[in-house]
């Protein structure tokens, strides 16, 4: 279309596009309003950013053609079609400034204020909060101290909320993802890597099979392309792009081929932007380690809720039916029935293990930062974990067991090997144009010569990479192929057929096709081969075997065989249209055999000792390789995969095993050699059958079935494509193998450092609920306050989370077995340790409520300054069981890091943060006991007294060695499905327990003084 062409405004009215998305997302419909104008031609391009939108809106080639065609839009967004637009940078900024940028602005998250007021929803806290508003009531026309209670269990609930919300917003912000990916672009006749951030209207974009469309544009050049517009249109078989579909939307993936796009939209103005203005996600994931804790937690909240409650009947019968001294006011009365009340909800809020599905968040969330720093992306949570519980990796060898830094290091060429790449250029002119048409033509790849001199430029795959650059080492003159001659038809490369063709029409008007691909497949397709003379030859069965054994020795020595061929076509046979040439088979049969290159592919110098710790710990490795037999036999070898015991197996034969011959043997195999994206998937689910947790490495587009199948899907992020990385949990971020390792030692730490926290949690809430039982059944009264009950909450269940959850993996983690499917939380070990503790402690504490006064050897005359009726002795009693109880947890923190270990000492000084934590504690600790008293209902304790409470925590360190030496049965004791059933019956118990209880209480008369 001319730049001064008639531009016709839309119809004023509603324009509604109906998108389905895929699984994930709704049906959205996105609203153009009738106040939609077109803008005019911007200054320096003739067409403007609303008519380039509504080419790609209306998707019809009229109108495309109303505008002149692709030629037309490239001239009017000043785009050489072959060479692209000017590299430079002013260039692209003027190109933004007119056209925007290829950013879609985030949906903003919440904001702290909305996980603070998200926190105060809690019923519990909503009780407590009423309790605090009715004491300070109270305290207004009665005792003072009723003002005080309510202000310290206000501002206690306040803190308490302000920790909650800060940490769960922390846990919202956003981690690194996977949209700054690498896109080839031609700019200033030269292919580059960008970031798809960077992509400019205007910019040729090279596409790839398996490369996600960077944003909405006009087909180019082509190369049997077809795309998955699943995505954007809901239809799930791919689309052919051609002359007649040349419009390409953003979002979408390139299923086959190859071709070349022209730019016209970018960001927000692509339809995929436009949709995703329209999406407010909020996916709550939940991993299973945290559907299982919550279970957990909800299993034990019961008991410790109905226990609770269940003792309020204590609690009415002492404050109602007891004694009372004459002066005492009906406003005493309420404010004691009041505290109780309050200590009975703050009972059950640190009965309620709330800090077991926090603990997996916090730890996951931890992880997932440290493992990015080791090189590996999550992008599903549920993949931390699952990673501990891995038994099986199966791995591909190319880039993650090797280098991906291929080189040709032999050739035989026209009938012998080629000692060197001048010998090459010597052979015959007819058969070496041949050769470097086929390396030219067959390729996917670009390779540009700078004019200084220095080494070429070339964009491919690895792969490619090393026969374009044997190529142009032999004399290949890439751009003079490339114009001499012209591509009709081409065959992309399939894992099925291992092989790679084209149709090619020379400068003189002959017509060859030329195939590549692995060697002893071309060879099997051959007739005839190609003498030192340039004449073509029969392939007789001694040339045949002849040639089997150059590529045999070639495997032999870890080199993968890549094969050329070619055959001669009669031109009256090629389709003429491009409908007939979309169906047209490239003959590949009776070709002519040229000759074949070895491949180098180094293996990585970390390979061997990352493969020998997998095994250490239990976890089997598998190479999955399309190489032959003795090339994966070699490189398992090198790597250390390949053991005395284990087997290597043809993917074909593989397909034909039965069950039994499954159950038989599959342990057994180490290398699967030959092998399709099909037989990779089978060996997985074959794994999966015989209860494998298989993690799988894929970096193709044909690896997406078996990454989405395993447990866990490792997809490689250099050579990756972008199908490969959605279908995958983890990525990894310098495809190597040694980060996969990385990455199931952070998987076990993270399963370690939750039931650390499980064991703490749960010592801390049997001795809460048990000692509050007893005490409240036998003196009606419980030392602590709801304050200091939730100072020790606040200490379990989001500082003691934060100190254990973030414990670096230990030196023996990768020695143990993997973590099996059906491993209870609570292994018999910790319920040792925790019911060893949890008794110790509660002894303790009853001890000192009970007797404390005597035991202690307490003098302290008067009355408590509180004028709650209590002596000093007993304040003091109960600030050193409040003391004491703390110190027990803070000492037994240090207990719960190593629960299988005698040695809890054991890489301490390397966790600053733990050491951290615990010093902090100590500090509030002493702030709250010493000075906040009337926060905190506590009282100053002496140098002595102080003494008292560190010595019995410390207890807890010797105790807890001499714990571990009790054996433990190898059956679990306790499961998680076992604690559902198990809590009914401990409500049982508690309702006969307390109903008893409240029948012998009857009998007595106590004072108000004992409240």
């Amino acid at each position: 279309m001319s730049k001064g062409a008639e531009i016709k405004e839309p119809p004023k009215e509603l324009i509604v596009y109906g998108i389905s998305m895929d699984t994930r997302h709704m049906l959205t419909v996105i609203a153009v309003s009738s106040s939609y104008k077109l803008n005019p031609p911007l200054e320096g391009f003739g067409i403007g950013t609303s008519q380039l939108v509504s080419l790609l809106q209306d998707q019809h080639t009229a109108g495309l053609e109303k505008h002149g065609g692709v030629e037309t839009v490239a001239k009017q967004l000043r785009t050489n079609l072959e060479d692209g637009i000017e590299n430079d940078p002013a260039e692209f900024e003027k190109r933004k400034e007119a056209f925007g940028v290829n950013k879609i602005p985030s949906k903003p998250g919440k904001d702290f204020l909305v996980f603070f007021w998200e926190a105060w929803h809690d019923i519990p806290l909503i009780m407590l909060m009423t309790c605090a508003v009715v004491y300070f009531a109270t305290g207004m026309w009665g005792p003072r101290e009723g003002m005080y209670y309510g202000v310290s269990i206000a501002v206690a609930v306040l803190i308490y909320t302000i920790v909650t919300a800060t940490v769960d917003y922390w846990l919202s912000l956003p981690f690194r993802s996977l949209n700054d990916l690498k896109r080839d672009a031609i700019r200033g006749g030269r292919r580059c890597k960008m970031s798809a951030f960077d992509v400019v209207v205007g910019d040729l974009i090279h596409l790839n099979i398996g490369d996600q469309v960077p944003a909405d544009g006009l087909l180019v050049t082509w190369h049997s392309l077809t795309i998955d517009e699943s995505s954007r249109t809901g239809e799930s078989l791919p689309v052919h792009k051609d002359a007649k579909h040349p419009f390409l939307l953003s979002g979408c993936k390139v299923d086959g081929g190859y071709g070349t796009m022209l730019v016209t939209a970018v960001g927000t103005n692509t339809e995929w932007g436009q949709a995703m203005g329209t999406i407010s996600e909020d996916h709550g994931e939940e991993t299973p380690l945290q559907a299982r804790l919550n279970e957990v937690a909800t299993s034990i909240g019961h008991i410790g809720l109905s226990a609770a409650v269940r003792v309020i009947p204590f609690i009415r019968f002492f404050a109602v039916h007891c004694e009372r001294p004459e002066n005492d006011q009906r406003t005493t009365r309420v404010i004691t029935i009041l505290r109780n009340v309050s200590v009975a909800v703050t009972v059950g809020v640190v009965a309620v293990p709330e800090g077991l599905p926090l603990a997996v968040t916090l730890t996951l969330a931890y992880l997932m930062r440290k493992m990015l720093k080791d090189m590996s992306l999550v992008r599903h949570l549920a993949a931390c974990e699952t990673m501990g519980s891995v038994t099986t990796i199966c791995c591909d060898k190319s880039g993650i067991l090797t280098l991906n830094k291929m080189s040709v290091a032999k050739s035989w060429v026209s009938g012998g090997f080629m000692e060197s790449d001048e010998r090459v250029k010597g052979i015959t002119a007819g058969i070496y144009n041949t050769l470097l048409v086929g390396i030219c033509q067959n390729s996917s790849g670009d390779v540009f010569i700078p004019k200084d001199g220095t080494e070429p430029n070339i964009s491919c795959s690895p792969a490619e990479l090393a026969a374009l650059a044997w190529g142009v080492r032999i004399g290949m003159n890439f751009e003079e192929i490339k114009h001499q001659t012209s591509i009709i038809h081409v065959k992309p490369f399939s894992s099925r057929m291992r092989r790679a063709g084209v149709a090619v029409k020379l400068s003189n008007g002959e017509v060859q096709a030329h195939w590549k691909g692995a060697a002893e497949m071309i060879l099997e397709l051959c007739n005839g081969w190609v003498d030192i003379d340039g004449s073509v030859k029969p392939m007789s069965k001694d040339k045949d075997e002849e040639l089997k054994n150059v590529i045999e020795g070639m495997a032999a020595a870890s080199l993968r065989c890549i094969a050329f061929a070619y055959k001669p076509l009669d031109s009256t046979t090629i389709p003429e249209t491009e409908e007939d040439l979309r169906t047209w088979p490239i003959p590949d049969q009776e070709l002519v055999f040229i000759g074949v290159i070895g491949i180098k592919d180094p293996c990585r110098p970390d390979v061997q000792e990352a493969v020998r710790e997998c095994q250490m710990a239990g976890v089997k490795v598998r190479m999955v390789t399309g190489d032959t037999v003795m090339a994966a036999k070699a490189v398992a070898y090198e790597c250390g995969i390949l053991t005395s015991g284990g087997i290597v197996v043809e993917g074909k034969q593989f397909r034909e095993w039965s069950e039994d011959k499954m159950d038989a043997e599959l342990h057994r195999l180490e290398v699967l050699a030959r092998a399709s994206p099909t037989d990779k998937l089978l060996l997985v689910k074959s794994l999966k059958k015989r209860n494998q947790v298989v993690a799988v490495t894929g970096d193709g587009t044909n690896d997406a079935p078996a990454l989405h199948e395993a447990d866990v899907g490792l997809a490689m992020n250099i050579c990756g494509t972008q199908i490969a990385k959605e279908s995958s949990d983890i990525v990894i971020m310098d495809d190597n193998f040694a980060s996969v390792v990385r990455v199931v030692r952070r998987g076990r730490s993270a399963y370690k450092n939750v039931q650390k926290v499980i064991q703490l949690q749960l010592t801390v809430s049997v001795t809460v609920l048990v000692t509050y039982f007893a005490t409240t059944v036998v003196s009606g009264d419980f030392p602590m306050t709801a304050v200091q009950l939730l100072w020790v909450n606040l200490l379990m269940n989001t500082v003691g989370v934060l100190a254990l959850a973030t414990e670096p993996p230990s030196d023996g983690l990768m020695e143990e077995t993997p973590i099996g499917r059906t491993e209870p939380l609570l292994t018999n070990v910790m319920l040792r340790n925790l019911l060893g503790q949890a008794l110790y402690q509660i002894t303790v504490l009853l001890v000192v409520d009970f007797a404390g006064t005597s035991v202690l050897n307490l003098n302290h005359t008067g009355m408590s300054k509180n004028n709650d009726g209590r002596s000093q002795n007993d304040e003091v009693k109960n600030t050193i069981i409040f003391n004491a109880f703390v110190f027990c947890q803070i000492f037994n923190k240090v207990n719960s890091r190593r629960p299988e270990t005698k040695n809890i000492f054991e890489g301490l000084h390397r966790n600053y943060l733990f050491v951290g934590v615990i010093v902090v504690e100590i500090i509030f600790q002493f702030v709250i006991v010493q000075f906040l008293n009337t926060f905190a209902t506590t009282t100053a304790l002496s140098g002595r007294e102080w003494g008292i409470c560190i010595a019995i925590g410390a207890v807890s360190w010797p105790l807890g060695f001499l714990i571990k030496f009790i054996p433990v049965p190898e059956k679990p004791i306790v499961s998680a499905c076992s604690i559902t059933i198990k809590w009914r019956r401990s409500l049982a118990i508690v309702w006969t327990l307390s109903t008893f209880g409240s029948k012998v209480q009857m009998t007595r008369k106590v004072s108000i003084t004992n409240l």
